[in-house]
């Protein structure tokens, strides 16, 4: 049964598509008027990033564990997530906000039950609790370097690029207790990591072009870290398509890479934080 939905979505979304070429064909072949200098354009676009792939290392108080996990597995561990970007342009320039937030929480508990005789009953209880949040705001001033139509077509292109900075926030804690099940004996309780928040400068750009009145092309990339705060670089790719479904509503679908290299120390010892993702991006687009 879920391979006949699967199908049947992608049929309609291939179906969709091309009523939406047609009428782009046989549409009147005028230009949308052109907007004005004092004209604001806004957009606000919540999106989700779904990692096929997490990989890299993760330090805390001076250990390094190998870090490889599937989408699977990333969304049993995922606690919360929220990211949305906000958009304000007024001609050729325009102001970029960027805001991230994930959580993931991995709690691995079990009893150890020594040896037993008559005289003496142990439970050990040993629970470990590990815990990464991850955090960014990202503010850009953008120019738009390039636009126009190819020929005398509707089939819209533009370049943007932007400068910025991004307030990253990024905690990694291990808490291990083990309690002795020995009358009223305290339990035995230890934290290691914490957190660290850092500015860095963030660059920026974008490409685009129009298949058609309802279909976009695109690409864009930031950059930052540039060894500020402790993180050597920080950077993102994707590429994807933009579809207008509705006349102020867009379906945005695509693929990203990201990458971060973090490292810095804290009182019990070294703190890093190296890991590679990359899968779909899904999106939705509202403008007015």
């Amino acid at each position: 049964m879920s391979v006949i939905r699967a199908v049947a979505i992608i049929s309609g979304l291939i179906a969709l598509f091309f009523s939406c070429a047609i009428s782009a064909q046989y549409a009147p072949q005028s230009r949308p008027p052109a907007t004005t200098v004092d004209d604001w354009r806004f957009a606000a676009t919540p999106y989700i990033f779904l990692p096929l792939r997490t990989k890299g290392k993760a330090t805390v108080a001076d250990t390094t564990v190998d870090v490889d996990l599937n989408l699977r597995k990333t969304l049993e561990l995922l606690n919360a997530a929220f990211s949305v970007r906000l958009e304000a342009w007024r001609g050729r320039f325009g102001l970029v906000s960027d805001l991230y937030y994930v959580h993931l929480n991995l709690n691995e508990g079990t009893t150890i039950a020594p040896p037993r005789n008559p005289q003496l009953d142990i439970d050990v209880d040993i629970d470990v609790n590990v815990d990464v949040h991850q955090a960014w705001v990202a503010a850009f001033g953008a120019y738009r370097v390039l636009q126009g139509y190819f020929g005398e077509s509707e089939r819209r292109y533009f370049w943007d690029i932007g400068v910025g900075v991004r307030w990253n926030r990024l905690r990694q804690e291990v808490k291990a207790r083990v309690g002795i099940d020995i009358g009223r004996m305290p339990e035995i309780q230890n934290r290691l990591g914490g957190r660290k928040s850092w500015w860095e400068p963030t660059i920026g750009t974008r490409v685009g072009f129009a298949v058609n009145d309802c279909l976009t092309l695109g690409a864009r990339t930031e950059i930052g870290g540039f060894g500020a705060g402790g993180d050597d670089l920080q950077w993102n790719l994707l590429a994807g398509l933009d579809w207008r479904a509705w006349k102020t509503t867009s379906l945005r679908l695509g693929y990203q890479y990201y990458s971060i290299n973090y490292s810095d120390r804290l009182s019990d010892g070294r703190f890093a934080y190296d890991i590679t993702q990359h899968g779909p991006y899904l999106a939705v687009t509202w403008r007015w």
